[in-house]
Formats: structure tokens, sequence, C-alpha cells
């Protein structure tokens, strides 16, 4: 693995990331939810939007998120194709305003998986299968990541965020985590 790039993930690099604060311990797991437009699935626009390359002009939705500076450190889409954007040991911009235990500021302290879906569509198998099986790749390179240090995104954010919703099935992701139990 050449520095926090995972070699079973397609790279495909976002400028959107920075250092993170020195002396900060990588120890949260962040699951996200998302589609672009919403409910469509398997274009070109979260690669564009995470590349800062989303065009306002394709789809009315794309109109107010299309200057936003965002990513996330990994997507794996419907099929199971894993994307990292982001170095693992650096800062993505996935979480926004956020705080988990009382410590605010999430994405100092975190590595973000979006999930290519809505809350409301069941996540494919696939998708299930490679969460966990990354899940656990990163645990193996940030001990400090536990199955009680995985969360969603409305859990750390939850006035703002949804996702990835009630379509996502904890426990059948914990089970192929083996971590029936958390």
């Amino acid at each position: 693995m050449a520095a926090g790039w995972l070699p079973q993930a397609l790279r495909v690099s976002s400028p959107n990331w920075d250092e993170r604060p020195p002396g900060i311990r990588i120890d949260l797991l962040v699951i996200h939810g998302i589609s672009l437009p919403p409910g469509d699935f398997g274009g070109p626009w979260i690669d564009a939007l995470f590349q800062n390359r989303l065009d306002p002009e394709v789809h009315p939705y794309f109109h107010p998120i299309a200057g936003l500076k965002v990513s996330s450190h990994l997507l794996i889409r419907r099929d199971g194709e894993l994307i990292q954007y982001v170095d693992l040991t650096k800062r993505a911009w996935h979480a926004g305003v956020s705080s988990f235990q009382g410590r605010e500021r999430c994405n100092d302290f975190s590595i973000g998986i979006e999930l290519e879906g809505t809350d409301d569509t069941p996540y494919e198998l696939a998708q299930y299968q490679v969460l966990a099986d990354t899940s656990l790749a990163i645990m193996a390179l940030f001990p400090a990541i536990t199955p009680h240090r995985i969360v969603g995104h409305s859990h750390i954010a939850p006035s703002r965020k949804t996702d990835p919703g009630q379509a996502f099935d904890w426990g059948l992701f914990f089970d192929l985590l083996g971590h029936p139990s958390r």
C-alpha cells in the first residue's frame, strides 16, 4: 500500500483534502450515502463532485452544489466497485459540522466511506461485502477504529444529515464484519 492508498481500490484523486492536525489519532469510520442526482446511480457525477468538475448545467440539482469543495476517502458503487479519492492518512472533507462523543470536527480524526445509494433504497449485498472487507482492512491499519467507532453520517451530524439512511442494514453490516453483537 502506497502511503494510505488501498491496493484494491481504483484511485481517482480528489484535490479536496488537507493534512490532519498534528498528533491526531485516526479512530472513527463514518459511513455515508450519496447519489447524484438523488436516486440516479452509476453516472460520473460523484467523481465530478469530488474533483471539482461538476457541471451545474447538466441537472438542476447540481446548481447549488457545483461549487462545493467536498470529498470522501472512499466510494463503494452499487456493483461493489471500490474507488479511493483521498489518502487515508490525510483529512478528506466528508463530515462537515460534526461531533462524536463530544469531539468536534470529525474530519480531523475519521475516515469517510460513501455508499452509492439513498436513505430509502436498499443497498446491494455487494456493497455490504465490500464495505465489510474495506472496514476490516482500515481497522487493521488504524486499530483505534473498533466496531463501536463505526457510525453513520447521521450519528455525527444528526441535525443536518440522515445518511446512510433507514435502508442501511446495520445488522447485516456488523454480521459481515464479524461483530454481530455490536
